[in-house]
């Protein structure tokens, strides 16, 4: 969704109308996410080697064994500084240390009641009204930070801007847990799990195991990465590693019950039930039941991010008022929070059709915040919720199927410029299909293929952006997933535009209208020498891919082109049944084409094929529910950002 500028007590991001925001915003603007302290200096650039040395010296001087300092590092921040700002849920550094003293009044992007997260039109949105603000605690999660300074004696001005200095803290973190549990500062890593258990600020035992389990699969393989800042950093394996489980009964972490939860064993959950509720005669919420696979299959999964904190999203999901999601990620230790279960149909990501075949999955975070990152923790506990899910319901790991909410195609024209754009630019599309085990290869030669796969290096791919802080602003140079599309191959032509949303392409971070994003697929137009056109949204649009430093890799594969003897053919938002297939009581659902074409000659990747299918519930009453099915077909294409798609009737299917 388009954004404006932000007032100073919203969330940065997706677009915030001027409409009253809804009944339980106010409450949102205290629980949402707590901001660490403004001003940081930046930090001063370190030789290569002095990360590697600065864990060694912390590792001896708090006497606690380097490869659990590494590991803990690497799960926390994958051992990047970030250039001392913080991430999503106000963590510092190497070790993630958090400092969320400073709360801005911020408000997820579900709640300011203008949209219709729903996206059926036999229903009309909610529009729920406003109450005051409430207070909330900050948890001791958010607050190690301070903690460290007092171990360490060091200021948490330099905590939060030296890395070394950081790393530091977070060794006197783990010592000080280590003696807390009585056990001794040993030289064997075996003997920490409970110190890197309670270091996860987890305030249960599942969630704290799962961390520290994480922790522990990183020692025994290993790892070395070069971080952003050009530092090389090793932990070396210790495949026969097998730490003192028994510690986690020392840590007096409370048991939290998964009861309820479908989760894979290798992550924490926990069930926070979002309310299916009668108010009034008409209304209902937050969610609809179903009876899902065996009614209709689920296709896709959809990755939102909350743009707000943890305690204030998950009020808004147990408000029965207005709209739902199945599940949510917290970042500072990968804990899970289910709230509607895969039978049931979530109010999430503003199209009905893709609602009614889909789970979706916030992760606290924020789109327009380059510098507030995602956390390892969260980014693991996540990629192993979604190859559980597509392992339960068939699902194809790709991004035809595992949807950004920016994917997610408006239903009708004109619900086109109001789609939401989240995760957005800096959601590493890369790493985590590496962590599903889907991995981005080429998969053709490079001078015969007629596909690419969208697969920029995400650390030096940093395309200008505006709009983050403030309208017209640039935004912090950063690691993007996205690659920029013109409509020459020139830097200095057009940008590609998206008749849909009627206006001028734009850098603005909310923009899609010229953006293709890491794992998307698309059929080669053209080739000028560095650059590479595809066809995208009925247009040759070019994009800049040196083989010494390419933005995509060559592919194969099925793609749709028109049938012969005509000019172009509808483009949809949804695969809706023809009207002859709707039994009486269930009103038609007009089959509305988007205002695009996909002209005669151009080609377009195919994700799958789908039955013309549509969910009627429109009452609390689940008597009148129908899953209505057709004889028409659709082919699902990636056509620009998001997918769309076209008739089966209307087009021919080629191998690339």
């Amino acid at each position: 969704m388009p954004d404006s500028a932000p007032s100073p007590t919203s969330a940065p991001g997706r677009r915030r109308t001027r409409r009253r925001i809804r009944r339980t915003a106010g409450a949102l603007a205290g629980t949402a996410l707590l901001l660490p302290l403004l001003g940081a200096a930046p930090p001063t650039g370190a030789a290569p080697g002095d990360l590697q040395r600065a864990f060694a010296d912390a590792a001896a001087a708090y006497h606690v064994p380097q490869s659990v300092l590494l590991g803990v590092s690497y799960l926390q921040s994958r051992w990047d500084g970030h250039g001392g700002a913080p991430s999503v849920s106000g963590g510092y550094g190497p070790m993630h240390l958090t400092d969320a003293r400073t709360a801005l009044a911020t408000a997820p992007h579900h709640s300011d009641g203008a949209e219709d997260a729903r996206g059926d039109t036999a229903r009309s949105p909610l529009r729920p009204a406003p109450v005051p603000p409430a207070a909330s605690e900050l948890p001791a999660r958010l607050r190690t930070l301070p903690r460290a300074a007092e171990l360490t004696g060091l200021p948490a001005q330099r905590l939060r801007t030296d890395e070394a200095a950081n790393i530091a803290g977070g060794a006197a973190l783990l010592a000080a847990a280590q003696k807390e549990l009585g056990e001794p500062l040993s030289a064997d890593p075996a003997d920490w799990y409970g110190a890197v258990a309670r270091f996860s600020g987890a305030d249960d035992a599942a969630t704290a195991a799962a961390y520290a389990d994480d922790v522990y699969d990183v020692i025994r393989s290993g790892e070395q990465r070069t971080t952003s800042d050009g530092q090389r950093v090793t932990l070396a394996a210790r495949p026969g590693l097998v730490p003192d489980t028994a510690q986690l009964r020392r840590t007096g972490l409370r048991h939290r019950s998964a009861d309820g939860t479908e989760c894979p064993a290798s992550v924490s959950c926990e069930w926070i039930p979002a309310p299916y509720e009668q108010f009034g005669d008409d209304d209902y919420g937050n969610h609809d039941l179903g009876d899902r696979p065996a009614s209709q299959r689920i296709r896709y999964i959809v990755v939102h991010d909350t743009e707000g904190g943890w305690e204030g999203v998950l009020n808004l999901v147990q408000d029965p008022t207005y709209v739902s999601w199945n599940y949510t990620v917290r970042s500072t230790d990968g804990l899970i929070a289910q709230h509607v279960k895969a039978k049931d149909v979530a109010w999430h990501a503003g199209n009905w059709y893709v609602n009614a075949a889909s789970v979706g999955i916030e992760h606290e975070g924020f789109l327009a915040a380059p510098d507030a990152w995602y956390t390892e923790a969260m980014y693991r506990a996540s990629a192993r919720l979604v190859a559980y899910l597509a392992a339960k319901y068939g699902i194809p790991l790709d991004r035809q199927h595992i949807l950004g909410h920016d994917n997610v195609p408006g239903p009708t024209t004109a619900s086109v410029p109001g789609m939401h754009t989240d995760p957005g630019p800096y959601w590493d599309w890369r790493h985590y299909f590496e962590l599903l085990g889907h991995p981005f290869r080429a998969t053709a030669p490079r001078q015969a293929a007629g596909l690419v796969t969208i697969r920029p290096d995400y650390a030096a791919n940093q395309p200008r952006y505006t709009d983050c802080a403030a309208k017209g602003e640039p935004c912090a140079a950063h690691g993007s997933s996205e690659v920029r599309l013109y409509a020459d191959h020139d830097e200095n032509a057009p940008l590609i535009k998206d008749v849909g949303l009627g206006t001028t392409p734009t850098t603005g971070v909310n923009d899609l209208s010229s953006r293709v994003s890491t794992g998307q697929q698309y059929a080669v137009a053209d080739h000028w020498d560095d650059w590479t056109a595809i066809w995208y949204l009925g247009q040759k649009a070019w994009f800049r891919n040196p083989a010494d430093h390419p933005a995509a890799v060559p592919a194969s594969g099925l793609v749709v082109t028109p049938k012969d003897g005509v000019d172009g053919v509808p483009v949809y938002g949804r695969a809706y049944p023809e009207k002859e297939a709707y039994p009486a009581g269930v009103p038609a659902q007009a089959v509305s084409p988007l205002p695009y074409r996909l002209p005669a000659g151009q080609k377009y990747v195919v994700g799958g094929e789908v039955p013309g299918e549509y969910y009627y519930a429109v009452t609390f009453a689940t008597g009148s529910h129908r899953v209505v099915t057709g004889q028409d077909r659709y082919y699902e294409i990636q056509f620009g950002h998001r997918v769309a798609f076209v008739r089966a009737a209307d087009v021919r299917v080629l191998s690339s």
